[in-house]
């Protein structure tokens, strides 16, 4: 199929339904499913001598479990969960097919379906650079296409920041809403009102071993912010608070934290 003959009516789309039920039809009469609740499309399998690692991720913002097949689809996982603008997310959410240049049929389920606060979907596909062939990119581009004819966004990742993705690994070992405690959070808020050193901060409220885990989870929840692209997280990096979310969403972010 030439990408200019995509339409949502000739590519067919197959999910799994949350209550276990495989349905099928055109992406035209299917796109309002809310994908980022349904099944996995394919299961995650597990045997000796498995080339890439799969497993389930405990996302913040699901309340549940995601899916992953690999270490680099976990880590593309964890900076969505982390993504304030992010409300819902599923793993290999749906497969798609068309007729391919030959007549048959070319298939493709893409890794993430992803929905956005203000009600937008995002289909995520995660590939490195160097791991893409022409197959690759016609499948993407074709499901780029498809995605543009209901309304969707489509995005290729490959491997992100290094220093980012290792601070927002360990800033997701907080990311549990038991870690967050609503007085040390608010004294936090205020200590770091002017901004300051992570670890002076956090001493000015209290013993460490209690503060620095709401540090931290402030931080995941992106009340208190800092530059995670600049240097791993240290005594020394410097906090703020955080600004308003991009879109207006969370205009007072800090003070909805805080509370719980």
């Amino acid at each position: 199929m030439d990408v200019h003959e995509v339409s949502a009516e000739n590519v067919d789309l197959e999910y799994v339904s949350a209550a276990g039920i495989r349905e099928r039809g055109s992406l035209g009469r299917l796109w309002p499913v809310r994908f980022e609740s349904v099944r996995p499309e394919r299961r995650f399998p597990a045997f000796r001598g498995q080339g890439n690692w799969c497993g389930w991720y405990w996302s913040a913002t699901c309340g549940g479990h995601v899916g992953y097949e690999s270490w680099l689809e976990r880590d593309r996982l964890m900076l969505l969960d982390f993504d304030p603008l992010v409300m819902g997310m599923s793993s290999q959410p749906f497969r798609l097919s068309w007729a391919g240049p030959d007549g048959k049929r070319v298939r493709h389920t893409p890794d993430f379906f992803v929905r956005r606060a203000d009600g937008t979907g995002l289909v995520v596909d995660v590939r490195p650079d160097e791991r893409i062939e022409p197959d690759d990119v016609a499948k993407f581009t074709v499901t780029a296409a498809a995605c543009r004819s209901v309304g969707w966004d489509f995005v290729r990742v490959g491997t992100p920041d290094a220093v980012l993705m290792a601070n927002v690994r360990w800033l997701a070992g907080y990311r549990h809403p038991r870690v967050h405690r609503p007085e040390v959070a608010a004294r936090l808020l205020e200590a770091f009102a002017d901004g300051g050193g992570l670890l002076a901060g956090a001493r000015r409220v209290g013993d460490q071993i209690v503060v620095l885990p709401v540090l931290f989870h402030l931080l995941w929840r992106r009340a208190l912010a800092v530059d995670l692209e600049a240097g791993l997280l240290s005594a020394d990096t410097r906090v703020r608070l955080a600004v308003v979310w991009e879109g207006g969403q969370g205009a007072v972010a800090s003070a909805a934290a805080a509370s719980g």
